[in-house]
């Protein structure tokens, strides 16, 4: 049965979703007033005055809530029409929805992204561009800050934390870095737990719940902003080569002016006061261009893993 919040649950539930990792239906919801399950969600029926947007842990959640919350407040305004809010809580069943066209436009991670272009051919809208004016973004290999490993390798045997089997930085890099040596997570670690955010797995790693995880860089520096005494909890093992930063893409068959509209609406954002501010908030500095082949290195290791295991 889905859990409803107002954006994600206290940490106290994060733990718990730790040790209930494997059971798909732990997912946080949005906003109980406005946000859709799947039994509610039909493939265009709806008109195109209704727009079903999927918004996953593209930043820390529960610190980004507000920014998240006017950002949708903001493109109702800007697109005169009504936006149901959906967090599946994981990244496959955002795709499914999306193949099936049941949701509209959605903020995922580069692994999702790359699977769904391939699988039924999802398309990329726009990528956010950091404050340093970057598209692209690391998996950090995070420990405790008090623990003795000085790089993967001293993780064997340990309990690790993955965020979602598509995400890029929270389990397709570290499976990579694994395959490499010829080792997979199930030989490696001694216990692989999912944790479905990206927070959740920083603050699991802050809170010795687990040896290690992989998380998206962005997250890992919005969060120690926000906060700064997580530095003396968590510490950075490793940074990753640089992937194409976290897209917002569109499902197949969308209506080419709603398309064009909403691409419009979100790179014209850092024009307008209104949304200068709330990308600010999100650590934006705007909503831009990018192309396919940004994640490629995305798709070549995927490549790579599948080799390995065959």
């Amino acid at each position: 049965m889905k859990r409803f919040s107002k954006w994600f649950v206290l940490f106290a539930l994060s733990l718990y979703c730790l040790t209930a990792c494997d059971n798909q239906d732990v997912t946080i919801k949005v906003d109980p007033q406005n946000t859709s399950t799947q039994s509610d969600l039909q493939p265009e029926t709806r008109g195109e005055q209704n727009l079903r947007l999927g918004i996953g842990s593209i930043i820390t959640p529960k610190e980004g809530y507000s920014f998240y919350r006017r950002l949708v407040d903001y493109l109702e305004k800007q697109l005169a029409m009504k936006i149901t809010v959906v967090d599946r809580g994981n990244y496959q069943e955002f795709n499914n929805l999306l193949a099936a066209g049941k949701l509209d436009v959605a903020f995922v991670c580069g692994g999702p992204y790359v699977e769904g272009k391939d699988d039924f051919h999802l398309e990329l809208l726009v990528v956010p561009e950091t404050l340093e004016g970057e598209k692209v973004y690391y998996a950090n290999l995070i420990v405790p800050y008090d623990s003795p490993a000085q790089k993967l390798e001293d993780l064997r045997g340990k309990r690790f934390a993955f965020t979602d089997p598509q995400s890029n930085s929270g389990k397709l890099v570290p499976t990579f870095m694994l395959a490499k040596a010829g080792e997979t997570p199930e030989s490696f670690f001694g216990d692989v737990v999912y944790t479905y955010a990206h927070d959740k797995s920083i603050y699991a790693v802050a809170d010795n719940t687990v040896d290690g995880a992989s998380v998206d860089s962005l997250i890992y520096e919005y969060l120690i902003d926000k906060s700064p005494e997580l530095l003396a909890k968590v510490r950075v093992l490793s940074k990753s080569e640089p992937y194409g930063i976290p897209p917002v893409v569109v499902r197949p068959g969308i209506p080419a002016a709603l398309r064009e509209q909403l691409r419009t609406v979100l790179m014209e954002m850092d024009q307008n006061p209104e949304g200068r501010d709330i990308l600010q908030g999100m650590k934006i500095q705007r909503f831009t261009d990018s192309d396919d082949a940004a994640y490629d290195t995305i798709r070549q290791i995927r490549a790579f893993i599948q080799k390995q295991s065959q």
